[in-house]
């Protein structure tokens, strides 16, 4: 026998309560087999894969329990339903807490295990896509914790591949929220430098004043509170790599000494006279374009040079739609898992508004948004409602420019329909409507007059 995708395996071994169960299954469109005992039930599931399996808890030779056992060890992708006698409930239940889906009391009700049967075919059946999904992108999409199966995603992977055992420094740019760090990590730990440390830090979140001692560390007396010596970021990266994040935001006078440490390979600590050699990698990521900083004067040209050996440009998420389902499907997993719920689905109309949406804050932002839904979701499925507003009403801003084209509207007529419902997102503000509009106030006051003329 071939395997079904709804297969269900029933184990019985009295031949009536076989037979009534495979009807009652079979008329409601199931796929069923049947066997007598539970050393045929392991057979069966050697041959063919099952997503449920149904079976009394007493029976001849191998009972429901060492069956339940022999299942969770070599079958845990199965959900176990356990069928037992109104008397012997304590051991249904001290089934489910070894690893049975759920348990049906004898003699059992049609509707009650019609929607047993049907909740663990589904959650059966989401985790075998999961598992499915999970293969799939370790084989085909993934670079560690980065995902993707878009052309511009796959060109990054090669490219991390090809630098990973280089000794060059790489700059990694892209917009907020679409994974530098990740990308660092990712070429450190497939590096000969894996086994040493990998120091992450944010330039922009450290006080200027502070940045240079947490970078090249200190002396004891170096400053007032300089009780001690203490090791820089530097040293503790020592053979291994230094990921400077948001570097445009590093003041020029520490530029000034971040370049002698990447030219000369030597840090000197703040207030000391002797310098300490260093063997440490640089990533350097910014979400801004360093060639326009270094023609503004407000990154050094010298610096820009010896940290932009390789470039790694990550692309916005709207610049690869084809990846927001993979990486839907990851994160429903993700975060379902840390919120004790079940498998989670999305609704396909859901998808679709995911996939129009523009997503200025990138995949960070998209991890938000499934983290709200999966919170939010009163089931197993992202609907639409779960979503937030922001992303349901840039889809119908898109449907107001779709429908206007088809009906070939005057562009007057589309300028009308959009300023009035700005007008009633921002429930009458004329000051903010004009600000979203990118007009001034006189402005949208006369367009406003002019809507009212014509309308009357």
């Amino acid at each position: 026998m071939a395997a079904h995708t709804n297969s269900i395996l029933i184990v019985d071994d009295d031949q009536e309560m076989r037979d009534l169960l495979k009807d009652i299954l079979e008329d409601h469109g199931y796929p069923v087999a049947v066997v007598r005992e539970g050393r045929e039930a392991l057979d069966h599931l050697e041959r063919d894969e099952y997503l449920v399996v149904l079976t009394d808890l007493r029976m001849k030779g191998m009972d429901g329990t060492e069956l339940l056992h022999e299942l969770v060890q070599r079958h845990p992708a199965c959900n176990t339903i356990m069928m037992t006698a109104f008397g012997t409930v304590e051991s249904a239940v001290d089934a489910m807490k070894r690893g049975a889906f759920d348990y049906l009391t004898k003699p059992i009700k049609t509707d009650e295990l019609l929607v047993t049967v049907e909740k663990a075919l589904r959650e059966a059946s989401l985790r075998r896509e999961l598992a499915h999904l999970r293969k799939q992108v370790n084989r085909e999409y993934a670079f560690d914790q980065i995902l993707g199966k878009s052309k511009p995603m796959r060109e990054v992977f090669d490219l991390i591949r090809r630098v990973a055992d280089s000794q060059a420094n790489i700059l990694i740019t892209g917009e907020s929220g679409t994974g530098k760090e990740l990308v660092a990590k990712a070429i450190h730990f497939n590096s000969s430098r894996k086994e040493a440390p990998f120091i992450p830090v944010n330039c922009a979140a450290i006080p200027e004043q502070l940045l240079e001692s947490e970078l090249f560390g200190y002396v004891k007396g170096a400053f007032t509170d300089a009780r001690s010596d203490k090791r820089g970021l530097f040293e503790e990266a020592q053979g291994g790599t230094l990921f400077l994040d948001e570097i445009s935001e590093m003041p020029m006078l520490l530029q000034a000494k971040l370049l002698r440490a990447v030219q000369e390979r030597e840090i000197r600590r703040v207030g000391a006279t002797q310098s300490i050699p260093v063997n440490v990698r640089i990533f350097a990521a910014t979400n801004l374009t360093l060639a326009e900083e270094v023609t503004a004067k407000r990154f050094r040209e010298d610096l820009y040079y010896r940290l932009n050996v390789i470039e790694i440009r990550l692309p916005p998420l709207r610049d690869r739609k084809e990846d927001i389902p993979l990486l839907c499907n990851v994160l429903l997993h993700k975060m379902a898992n840390a919120m004790g719920k079940l498998a989670m689905g999305i609704a396909e109309s859901a998808l679709g508004l995911l996939i129009d949406y523009h997503w200025p804050g990138n995949v960070r932002e998209l991890e938000n948004v499934i983290e709200r839904a999966v919170t939010l979701a009163p089931g197993d499925i992202v609907t639409v409602e779960a979503l937030p507003a922001t992303i349901r009403e840039a889809n119908g801003e898109r449907r107001l420019i779709e429908e206007g084209s088809e009906r070939s509207l005057p562009m007057e007529e589309i300028e009308r329909v959009y300023i009035k419902r700005i007008l009633e997102k921002t429930q009458g503000n004329k000051l903010q409507a004009a600000q979203i509009l990118g007009i001034d106030r006189k402005t949208l006051y006369r367009k406003l007059g002019d809507m009212k003329r014509s309308a009357s």
